[in-house]
């Protein structure tokens, strides 16, 4: 009985795959109602942008859907059908002007996590484009968010300087990205790659992730990409690239005053280690009372990442 109602349960999902396939060839797309949605949260990775507008791939279903600036589904099915409707109806390609900033959010986020950070760039620069860079954290290796990012920056203006903010998981996947970009040998989008700073990453790993694998349940909540942060860290970080333009770190560092978590074993955010974030090259380095979770909302944390995007240090 179990397997019938398991078989059964799945056969929507199984019509949906088949569907697509058949799809995937053609320029209609599926009958779609014009209706908004969420953006985009863990189980949804964007691969292109333009003007506000995105092109997403469910991580379950694989199918493709294009978003406006607000979030309202406009096409959905295979990704020639949302990219034709993007053609189409949707915001023409045009130069960036001002300083474009990428926001890319750690494990269990998504882009609404940055915000806080965007809002102080945006109050600094008044004529900057914040771009959301969401992807499934939990669902997939930092390989394929690497892949989706690589695609995602290649669908922006070709001539189009860029900035990262990354948190936690983020900052792995820009460095995998930069790690492809090297060794693909391309020198022009890494030249476009103008200022990283790094808030909470786990530069050498995460010792929390390590201690955490060893129960079963931690692959199934954090993906693959959960696995790579702890036991598969050594053969992950092989493929990782280190930012060539000037980059800067901040690390949570909890009060003496309260305890350590036991398991990452040194003083941190409760979740990296200050030790786990360190990377060689970084223009700066901050400590910040702040937990992992957090360090986005924390007033010196904003303060400190417009400070380096403007004058190449955090004081």
């Amino acid at each position: 009985m179990m397997n019938r109602r398991k078989l059964l349960a799945g056969l929507p999902l199984l019509w949906l795959g088949s569907t697509l396939n058949a799809q995937e060839d053609e320029s209609s797309g599926l009958p779609n109602i014009t209706f908004p949605t969420m953006g985009g949260k863990q189980f949804w990775t964007d691969f292109a942008w333009r003007g506000g507008w995105k092109i997403q791939q469910n991580i379950v279903t694989r199918h493709w859907r294009l978003l406006d600036d607000r979030s309202v589904r406009h096409a959905w099915g295979s990704r020639k059908a949302c990219e034709q409707h993007l053609e189409k109806r949707g915001p023409k390609q045009v130069a960036l002007n001002g300083p474009v900033f990428i926001m890319m959010h750690g494990l269990f986020r998504s882009g609404s996590s940055m915000r806080p950070v965007a809002k102080a760039l945006q109050a600094e620069w008044k004529e900057c484009h914040i771009i959301e860079f969401g992807y499934a954290s939990s669902r997939a290796s930092i390989t394929d968010h690497a892949a989706a990012f690589r695609e995602f920056i290649a669908s922006l203006p070709s001539n189009t300087d860029f900035r990262c903010v990354g948190h936690s998981m983020g900052n792995i996947v820009l460095r995998h990205a930069i790690g492809d970009w090297e060794k693909g040998k391309d020198s022009k989008t890494l030249g476009r790659l103008k200022a990283v700073v790094m808030l909470g990453p786990p530069n050498q790993g995460a010792a929390i992730a390590r201690q955490l694998s060893k129960t079963g349940v931690f692959k199934f909540v954090s993906g693959q990409g959960g696995m790579e942060l702890g036991p598969e860290w050594e053969e992950l970080s092989k493929r990782l690239g280190k930012p060539q333009c000037p980059f800067g770190i901040i690390a949570g560092r909890l009060s003496d005053s309260l305890p350590n978590n036991p398991l990452i074993g040194e003083e941190g955010d409760f979740v990296v280690s200050v030790d786990e974030t360190k990377l060689a090259g970084a223009a700066d380095f901050l400590e910040v009372p702040q937990l992992h979770t957090f360090l986005m909302e924390s007033k010196e944390v904003q303060e400190a990442v417009v400070h380096f995007f403007r004058d190449g240090n955090f004081q």
